[in-house]
């Protein structure tokens, strides 16, 4: 089965870190760019942080720039989402996405489509 499963979301108190895995499983993230995700209750979704297929390009909302940071292990299948700084604005639901390209050096493009989404893990920030 083709899936992305995200892990490590939780309850913090401001200011705290938090740090989230998405773990592709049935595919390779060898060729897929990443992108991170977040819906909160009664909100649009919105694109945290992107990442290339070859892991040199990122970028990043505004929101959360300098406080985010995101990172890719091949090795390990698997695409991280280190949050620190945390603020209860960051609460909401994070997804991880994958897209299959070939272009390795682009990390985000208005309106791409991706092929993969996790399910999902709540992250809850309290003040």
């Amino acid at each position: 089965q083709l899936q992305l499963v995200e892990s490590g979301g939780g309850l913090v108190q401001s200011g705290g870190s938090l740090r989230l895995s998405c773990a592709a499983s049935g595919f390779s993230l060898d060729n897929y760019s990443i992108g991170w995700f977040r819906q909160a209750p009664g909100k649009e979704r919105e694109g945290v942080s992107f990442l290339s297929r070859n892991g040199r390009n990122t970028n990043y909302a505004d929101s959360v720039k300098s406080r985010f940071t995101i990172s890719r292990d091949n090795a390990k299948n698997t695409v991280y989402l280190q949050m620190n700084s945390l603020k209860p604005d960051d609460t909401a639901k994070y997804y991880c996405a994958a897209r299959q390209t070939s272009l390795a050096y682009v990390s985000y493009v208005p309106g791409y489509v991706y092929d993969y989404w996790g399910q999902g893990t709540q992250v809850t920030v309290s003040s």
